[in-house]
Formats: C-alpha cells, structure tokens, sequence
C-alpha cells in the first residue's frame, strides 16, 4: 500500500495493440482455463472482465469467511483478490503451520463455493499495511540475507515459502477445476527497486513452485514503477487511478511480452488509518465515476482494494517510516465497503448499483441482511499484576541486545540497568527510538520517548550509583513501505525492535543490562507474584482482569459481535477470552476494537487489559461493547505539543 506512494499494494492487467501482437496464451485444451490476449481476458476461451476486490483471509476470522465472501458477491465481485502473510505462515523458520495454510485453502474453496474466483497474491513481500510486508522477523537473523533482492538466501527463503504455500493449495488452480486465475508476482516492486534479475528470479519460482498459472505484476502509474517492476513474459499492470494508469500502460509497457488486458489490480475505496491522524471522509461519487469509467469507457477489469479490510489482529499492523513512525492501527477497516465488523456501508450500495449496469441482470445474488451489533454494559476492569512481576529470566548482556537477537518478534522489551557510578545528561537509547521507549527510574514512570513524534521528548536523566534505570521499548509495528528516492528509503531494510546501539546518558555509555523478553505471546499467571499494584504507585504497566456475561445462545455469532472500548485506558493491548484482539490509544483515531462473537461464549467472558500508563488513567478502566464504532483523535498526554 502507498501513501503518495499510491496506497496499497497492487495488481494491473493493460491491453493494448493488435491481437496478433500478443497471442493467447493457452492451456491443456479440454480443461477449464483461464488465458489472455492482448485485449481480453479469456475464461474457458471467452471474454471475460474481471470485477474484483481484495479480502485477505489471515485478517478475518475463519467462521466469518463465508459471510464476508457472500457480501462481497452480492455487492456483484466476480473475483477474490487476496494477499497471504507469510509471517503467520512460518513464524518460525522452518516450522510451517499447516493450520494456517489449510485455512487459506478452506478460504478460496468457499470463495467458489459463493461463485468467486481467486487471484493470488503471494508475495513473498506484498507490502499491505502488515508488519514487515508481510516478512517474518526471523528473516533478519539470518546470515547474510537481504530481503527484496537478488540474494540467495533470500530467494532460498521464499522458494521454501511459496512452494509449501502452492502444494497446500493443489487442486485449487483453474486448469484443475479450482478457482484460483492468476497469480502476482512480488508486490509493486517498481516502487521498491529495479532489480530485474530479483524479479526474473522470482518468477521462476512461482513457475516451479504454481506450474502453468498467468502471472501478472502490478505497479505504480510512473515510467519509472513500471518499467522497475515488470518482468517480461509477464502480464505488467497498474495500480491506482485508472486513468493515469491505462495511459501509463500504453505508453510505457512497449514490450508484447508484457501486454494484455488491462486491469486496475489495486483501487483504492479509501485509505488506512494511522495512530494520531484524523480519518478524512472520501469521495464516494469520485469512486463510482472511476468504476464507470473502467467497466463502461475502458470495458476492463478492476480489483477494489479493499472490499473488505479486516482486523490486523494482535501485534499484526506494521507501519510507515517518513522521518518518523507512522504505525498503522489494529483496525483495518480501510472506509471499505464491507465495514471491519462485516457489515454493509452506504458506499457497498453505491458500488453494487454500479456495478449491476455491467452484469447481466439478475446476476448479483441478493444481499444478507446486516445482523446488528451488539451492546454490553459498562463492567469494571481491576488491577490484577504488574507487567515488571510477571518477567521470566532476564539475559544478561554488557550492551544492549535488539528484539531479533533475543529470537523475539513482536511486543516489547524490557532493559534494566544498575548505576554504579553518576551519570547526567540526555537519554539516548541506542541510534534511535525503536518505536517508544517508557523510562522508569526506581520503580516510577518518568517519560516517554515515543518515535510516531519527528521532534520528540527529551528526558534528561541524573543517575547515582545504585539508582535503577528502567527502559521498556515497544514495537509499534515494523516499516512495510518505502519508495526509493526518498527521505526514507532502505527502512524497510532496517527491521530491528527494542534498542540497537549503546544506551548512554549525557555522554556516559550505560553497560550492564538485565534484558527481559516480553512478546506476550501468552499471558501471565495472575496470581500475585512479589509486589503489588499500590506498591509500585500504579506507574508501571498493570495488567487488568475483568468479565461480561452473554445470556444464552446466539443462533448467529455475528450477533454477539461488537467494538470493545476501553473508557479510561491511555495505551495497551486487549485480551478477550485469551484472544488478543489488538491494541488502544487514546491518541485515536481508532477508539475501540472489533470483538468478534466467534471469541465469545455463553456465561462469563473473560477480559484482560494491558494498560501501559495506569498513572494517568483517571477514574480507573472500564470496558464496554458498543453497537456502532466512532472514530476520533485526542492529545498525547505523553508528548503535549510535540510533532
């Protein structure tokens, strides 16, 4: 996804030239195909226009599939895009999870079940708004490797990842009856580099890995994003503004290798949201004259991105890099049509009247009634444990150690150090802030150094021997995106969390560190360990404990659903049920998350809350499930007028 970096990550067919210039390309005859000349998308030898929208599984809970995809057919999609994160595929190197790859496969076979076919979009990188693009932390522990080039352990990497993705979707091709057409290789690469022994290389291994599937590429609507990211003998198309990006086909994709259909693989029904940024209200009659013109003036083909956004459930958002974090939130509802909670929006009306003029009449199934969300009542949330004493065994280290290195990937980390001599002056934690750093000093919060800011807070710090330093980092999400050329580029090359660098106080190096891992991949015990909440004057991170009943049993989970917000909470992450639902900041715009009924259950439902900053909740937390979601930013109490 881009920003002026054209949004998302994306997928466009082009079309242009005599049909002599770019033959058909074919497939075993007497099986269902899919194929292309150089105006026409060919289904089983046909003229076919493919009326897309993106909805990536990895981001919906499974028993939710069935209803986001039947939404997104009534809203008249012939076609399911879908990125797959390869993160949650292999998050250890080397363990594949075959749960999570049978899920995928589960995903498509419903999607043609409700009259859908697929487009792939593997990656291995694929951008998306997710953390890392979609990379897997353990990928920069590894000797040697540089992600997004022409490196073999990069590429030994992916081609172990995508082949184990391709056999768990045998079957699923077309030319196998299945309904997966195509498949995109890498993700906007143009907008990255233009390495075109990476990208050749990259293709190979979807041909050996997918056998006989169209390949496409999808990149940006300049000279220099296509002609960076296409590959030849295979289909280049163009992302954004369809206008800009059929012109930009024709013009510069001269090759006929490259040529075909055009197909505007990633348009954009909104935007993002960021922590600390307004939403912004989209043009709604601005995409319905953009659709028009694509399925009317041009007759081709188009994939919304999104139809349907998701949750980047957990720690799974990742983040922008522009002289400062910009860190995505866990909501992705992205203004799509199919809300985050998988409800209709007024623009899901407008695209679905649009699309009917372009499809035989009677061929949009009709659209499942919305089930409203649920209300639950205000319940207390108590403090139940300090995060500081529920640590396991801290390494010891003479100088700091990043996240990577403790073979950790997502959360936080917690740095301790001992003074034994005096020390003023300035903290400077490693080169730079990795994403927020809380500063405690015995036991008590004394700031925050919190990188979403370019002019940030400054602590300066007075040690003496025997003074405790404290330093918990978070990782608000790794960069996915960088555009070269810029201010930015290569962040996406520099993934490290916690602190990388020495740690010095005015112009003393701190050595000496107790360094804890904190990934909160599961939660503490909650029984009292050493320590208490009054204690440590609630300044430390206190994990909270409460609960809601649901009476009786839903016929439909969907009515269970709801956003759970966190009235009095400043920062920190939401358990329900044991299910980490994301995080919560008050700075918004994001101000509740979206509770899934799939995660509730009848009698008592379980709620935990990380508050990062209980010394400055006022009136204590409480949580309450609201039917209807508000959006609204508010001012940092940690960093009052910084930018």
């Amino acid at each position: 996804m881009r920003l002026t970096y054209t949004l998302c990550c994306s997928a466009v067919v082009w079309a242009l030239g005599l049909a002599a210039a770019t033959p058909a390309r074919t497939l075993t005859t007497g099986k269902p195909s899919f194929t292309y000349n150089a105006t026409h998308f060919l289904l089983n030898g046909e003229p076919h226009q493919i009326i897309g929208g993106q909805m990536d599984p990895q981001r919906i809970p499974p028993a939710y599939w069935r209803d986001r995809l039947q939404k997104a057919r009534a809203m008249g999609l012939n076609t399911i895009f879908t990125y797959t994160f390869w993160n949650l595929l292999e998050p250890v190197q080397g363990n594949w999870d075959n749960e999570e790859s049978k899920g995928i496969a589960t995903f498509f076979e419903i999607a043609q079940e409700e009259g859908l076919y697929v487009v792939l979009r593997p990656g291995p990188y694929v951008c998306g708004e997710r953390e890392w693009g979609g990379f897997p932390a353990w990928l920069s522990t590894v000797p040697g490797l540089v992600v997004r080039a022409n490196n073999q352990p990069f590429l030994e990497a992916s081609e172990s990842y995508l082949s184990n993705l391709a056999s768990g979707l045998r079957g699923l091709y077309i030319h196998e009856g299945g309904p997966i057409l195509m498949v995109q290789v890498e993700n906007e690469y143009g907008s990255y580099a233009a390495d075109h022994d990476y990208t050749a290389a990259i293709k190979d291994i979807l041909q050996r890995t997918f056998g006989d599937v169209v390949l496409y590429t999808n990149d940006g609507t300049e000279q220099w994003t296509l002609e960076g990211g296409s590959v030849p003998g295979v289909l280049a198309e163009v992302d954004g503004d369809p206008r800009a990006g059929f012109a930009a086909l024709r013009k510069y994709i001269t090759d006929p290798s490259r040529k075909g259909p055009l197909l505007d693989g990633e348009y954009y029904t909104w935007t993002f949201d960021s922590w600390g940024y307004p939403r912004s209200t989209p043009n709604t009659q601005g995409f319905v004259d953009d659709l028009e013109y694509v399925l009317g003036n041009e007759s081709a083909s188009i994939s919304l991105y999104m139809v349907h956004g998701g949750t980047n459930f957990g720690f799974g958002n990742g983040a922008l890099w522009q002289n400062k974090t910009r860190a995505f939130t866990s909501s992705y509802d992205y203004g799509a049509p199919i809300d985050e909670a998988g409800r209709t929006t007024d623009l899901f009306w407008k695209l679905r009247e649009t699309i009917a003029k372009y499809v035989p009449e009677g061929s949009i199934p009709d659209v499942r009634e919305d089930v409203p969300l649920k209300e639950i009542p205000a319940f207390d949330l108590t403090p139940a444990i300090p995060l500081f004493s529920a640590l396991g065994v801290p390494t010891y280290s003479k100088t700091p150690l990043t996240m990577e290195q403790l073979n950790q990937s997502y959360g936080f980390v917690l740095y301790e150090h001992i003074a034994t001599s005096s020390a003023s002056g300035l903290l400077s934690p490693g080169d730079r802030p990795r994403d927020r750093v809380i500063v405690y000093i015995n036991d008590t919060f004394h700031g925050v150094i919190d990188s979403t800011y370019t002019y940030h807070q400054n602590i300066s710090l007075n040690l003496v021997p025997g003074t405790k330093l404290q330093l918990l980092v978070e990782n608000l999400g790794r960069v996915d995106y960088y555009s070269r050329g810029t201010d930015f580029e290569n962040m996406i090359l520099d993934p490290y969390k916690g602190i990388l660098g020495d740690i010095s106080v005015g112009t003393t190096t701190l050595e000496q560190w107790a360094i804890y891992t904190v990934p909160l991949d599961s939660l503490p015990d909650f029984e009292p360990k050493g320590g208490n909440v009054t204690a440590l004057n609630g300044t430390q991170p206190v994990f909270y404990t409460g609960s809601f009943t649901v009476d009786g049993e839903a016929e439909d989970s969907l009515a269970l659903d709801t956003y759970l917000e966190i009235e009095g909470g400043v920062k920190g992450n939401v358990w329900v049920n044991g299910f980490h639902l994301g995080r919560y900041w008050r700075v918004g715009p994001q101000t509740s998350l979206y509770l899934s009924g799939t995660v509730l259950r009848q009698g008592e439902n379980q709620v935990v809350v990380l508050e990062l900053e209980p010394g400055h909740v006022q009136g204590g937390l409480k949580g309450v499930g609201l039917s209807e979601r508000f959006w609204a930013v508010a001012e940092d109490v940690d960093c009052l007028g910084c930018m």
